[in-house]
Order: structure tokens, then C-alpha cells, then sequence
């Protein structure tokens, strides 16, 4: 981006990403035929997201281990083997034939995580399986008496008390000082003394192994995303980001924790996420502006129905993560906003957002009744349920689709995927899924 990006209003920075995901500038199409189905799929995806009706509705491969699962291998060799991993993911999609999918990154590098003793999930062949995904290790990885610490200073919580409890090989970081310590010299003595220490030293031989570990993992992904890409096919999401709520209820207090403190200290909770969001509108942005695609996924988690009342969605829930929203907007980036579970009782509340710059993504909630309340505010995606494309037949499939396809696609502004991550699936349920909608989908 240029320099003068920050002058730019947030409809030509918006416009600005959406050109560089159209045109970027490192891909070398493999045929100019390549070149012109990239160039179709993302207009036809562009189109569905600012509420246009393209030439027929994009259909979006949603996909976690699916690839390893197709090609026969198990997640775990995929998570340690980035030649199995790059020649699963190239040939699935190279094979299935999405609009786009959302990269083959999914599958972290395993011996990273091993090397520093990581707590915070169990892995493939570490904890579940070799032929399971992940999971997350719900704890309270942050006190109840640790509001203060972590609205007071974000980064340094972090730094020195939250990866210490979840990399065991980063341990002694709990014994480092805060860096304020180096704003004069008399003091610096203080800050430096830990860093000496021999288990130091082992802690950052550790960060740095897994650290070369994860740049030979990032360059097998960024060649197998490339040459996927050469051929023809967009990557859809740009990079990451979180709703307030879920950053401290997923892997900071937990949900057990979270939840006491909704009744005992709400206010804190309502402070902690104040101080959390415009870190979440950073991380966004910082990550869509590198990626140069405009899209940023935010999987939502806490706020589906019945975790939470509708009165505490709209005190707790929504009002810091609106603020992302606008803040992610305001910066060029359209918000995908994945709302994990059933989002019914949320569907009012969430159209209060600026037309054609958000994406939700469906899960359980009513597809018609998504279209009728936030169809003409944002693009929907979904929501083909996996337990279908799992166990089901490809007519059952059809029959789903078709359904989808007449309420939630008239008029445009959808597009169609899987209503969760695609781990396992029969693999001509998938493709059913995709081809129909190439072939039924068209609009006319």
C-alpha cells in the first residue's frame, strides 16, 4: 500500500484490496486461461459481497483436514510432513474445483508446537488421534484477579504470564521484567539481569527452533497457496481476527470463568474488552493489508443462541464487537463474520451495520429467515450442514442445495459453503455440493 493510504476514504481503501486480490502482483498464472477463472471467481465472490447478483452463485470450500482425509492420510502426517501436506491440499482443490477456499494453512506446524510445549490445544498424534483434528484445552488461563494486569497493559500480560502457562518451554518468561525498566539507564541493569539466567537461555532456544520450524512450514503453505492460485483459484479470507468477548472467554478465562464473571464482574469484562479492541481491529487489518485480500475471519463462539441471553449479547457481546466491525470497515476490510452455532435471536441485532461491507457465515440459523432480516445489509454465506455431507447421499445433498440456493440466493448476495469446517465428509458429497452449485446457481 501506498503512503498516502491513510487519506483514502474506506470505500477506496475497500476498493484498493479488492484490486490487489483481483490483480496480485506475485502470481504467475500458469495459462491465460488461469489468469481469466481467477479473475472470474473473485469479481463473482466481489459481487456476492457488495450485494450485486453475479453470473451465478460463488460456492466456497470450507474445508479443515478434508484434503489429508481425500488423499488418505491422516492429520497428524500432515501436521509433520509439508510435502504430504501441500500435495493433499493442491490436489483437492485442483480436483473439486471451488470458487475459492480458505488456503491450507489449517493444518499448523506440528513439531513447533511440540518443541515449546504447547498446553493450550491437543493435536493430532499429541493428545488425540493421529487420525483426529485438534482440539482446545479449556482452562482458566488467566486469573480472576488478572483484569487489572491485562487492561493496564495488554502485551506485557501476554508476554510474561499468559504464554508461560501455555508453552511449557517458555516457563521462564514469568520471570522477566516489565520493559518499562529501559526508559533510564540506572534501571536497565534490572530489566536485562533475567535474560541471563540459564533457563533463559533454553526458553529461547526453544522460541527459536520452533520459530525456524514455523518459516519451513509457512514456505511450504505459501508455495502450495501459490500454485493453487497460478492455477486459477483465489484464496477467500485475508487473515484473522477475533470478536472482544471470545478473546477472553476462549483461551483467556474460559468458559466456566467467563461466565462467573458475567455475574460477579461484569464490569471488568466490559473494561478488558474496551482495552482489547482496537488490538482485534490491528490484528485485522495488519493481516488483510499483508495477505492483499480485503476479507478478515472473525469465528464467533460465545455469542450463539443460548450461550447467552439476548439481553447479554447486546451488554457483553455485540457492542465491542460492532466496534471491530466498523473499525475493520473503516480501514478497508470486509468483516467474514462466522457465526459458529445457531445466531436466530441475534439476526436484528446484527443488521445494524453498514450495507454490503460485512459477510456472516451461517452455521445452524435459518436460512430464510437470514435472507429476509439481514439480506439486504450483508452477503450470507452457508450453510449446508457437514453431518449431511458426511453421512448423507449426493441427492440428499442436491436436494439441500437447491433449497438453499432458491431462498438464500434470490437476488444475489450469497454464497453458497458448508455450514461448518469440512473435517471429514464423503468426497462425492463435497463434490455434489460444488458442481450443482456451478450448475444450478446460475442467475439469469
Amino acid at each position: 500500500m501506498d503512503g498516502k493510504w491513510v487519506e483514502l476514504l474506506p470505500e477506496e481503501k475497500m476498493e484498493k484490496l479488492f484490486e490487489t486480490w483481483l490483480s496480485p502482483s506475485r502470481v504467475k498464472f500458469k495459462s491465460p486461461e488461469a489468469k481469466k477463472a481467477y479473475r472470474e471467481r473473485v469479481s463473482r465472490l466481489k459481487d456476492a459481497i457488495q450485494l450485486k447478483v453475479p453470473d451465478r452463485v460463488p460456492v466456497y470450500a470450507n474445508i479443515g483436514f478434508l484434503p489429508a482425509y481425500v488423499a488418505g492420510l491422516t492429520p497428524e502426517e500432515v501436521m509433520y510432513d509439508y510435502d504430504k501436506l501441500t500435495m493433499a491440499w493442491r490436489k483437492h482443490i485442483l480436483e473439486f474445483q471451488p470458487d475459492t477456499y480458505g488456503g491450507s494453512a489449517i493444518p499448523g506446524p506440528g513439531r513447533a508446537y511440540e518443541i515449546l510445549d504447547y498446553k493450550l490445544y491437543r493435536w493430532p498424534g499429541h493428545g488425540t488421534s493421529a487420525d483426529s483434528p485438534y482440539q482446545c484445552v479449556e482452562a482458566e488461563y488467566m486469573k480472576v484477579d488478572e483484569y487489572d494486569a491485562l487492561i493496564q497493559d495488554p502485551s506485557d500480560f501476554l508476554m510474561r504470564t499468559y504464554l508461560p502457562r501455555i508453552f511449557g518451554a517458555l516457563e521462564p518468561f514469568k520471570k522477566l521484567v516489565s520493559v518499562e525498566r529501559t526508559v533510564e539507564m540506572p534501571f536497565t541493569s534490572a530489566y536485562l539481569t533475567p535474560y541471563g539466567r540459564p533457563e533463559m537461555r533454553s526458553a529461547f532456544e526453544a522460541l527459536m527452533s520452533a520459530g525456524e520450524e514455523a518459516v519451513r512450514w509457512r514456505a511450504a503453505v505459501a508455495v502450495c497457496d501459490d500454485e493453487i492460485k497460478e492455477s486459477g483459484f483465489p484464496i477467500f479470507s485475508g487473515g484473522f481476527s477475533k470478536a472482544p468477548f471470545d478473546t477472553l472467554s476462549d483461551t483467556l478465562r474460559g468458559t466456566r470463568g467467563i461466565m462467573l464473571d458475567v455475574y460477579r464482574r461484569p464490569d471488568k469484562i466490559i473494561e478488558a474488552m474496551e482495552r482489547l479492541t482496537p488490538l482485534m481491529i490491528k490484528m485485522g487489518v495488519s493481516a488483510a493489508r499483508g495477505a492483499g485480500r480485503p476479507l478478515v475471519t472473525l469465528p464467533l463462539h460465545k455469542g450463539a443462541d443460548g450461550f447467552m441471553s439476548d439481553e447479554q449479547y447486546k451488554r457483553f457481546y455485540w457492542p465491542t464487537l460492532k466496534k471491530v466491525i466498523l473499525g475493520l470497515i473503516d480501514e478497508g476490510v470486509i468483516p467474514l463474520l462466522f457465526a459458529e452455532g445457531g445466531y436466530e435471536t441475534r439476526l436484528e441485532i446484527i443488521q445494524d451495520v453498514p450495507r454490503g461491507r460485512t459477510i456472516w457465515q451461517f452455521d445452524y440459523t435459518d436460512m430464510a429467515r437470514a435472507k429476509e432480516v439481514l439480506g439486504k445489509t450483508a452477503c450470507i454465506v452457508g450453510n449446508v450442514p457437514v453431518s449431511l455431507l458426511n453421512t448423507g447421499t449426493p441427492d440428499e445433498v442436491r436436494d439441500y442445495c437447491k433449497k438453499l440456493i432458491d431462498v438464500a440466493g434470490k437476488d444475489g448476495g450469497f454464497i453458497l459453503a458448508s455450514g461448518g469446517i469440512i473435517d471429514k465428509a464423503k468426497p462425492e458429497n463435497v463434490r455434489t455440493m460444488i458442481e450443482f452449485t456451478k450448475e444450478y446457481g446460475v442467475y439469469s
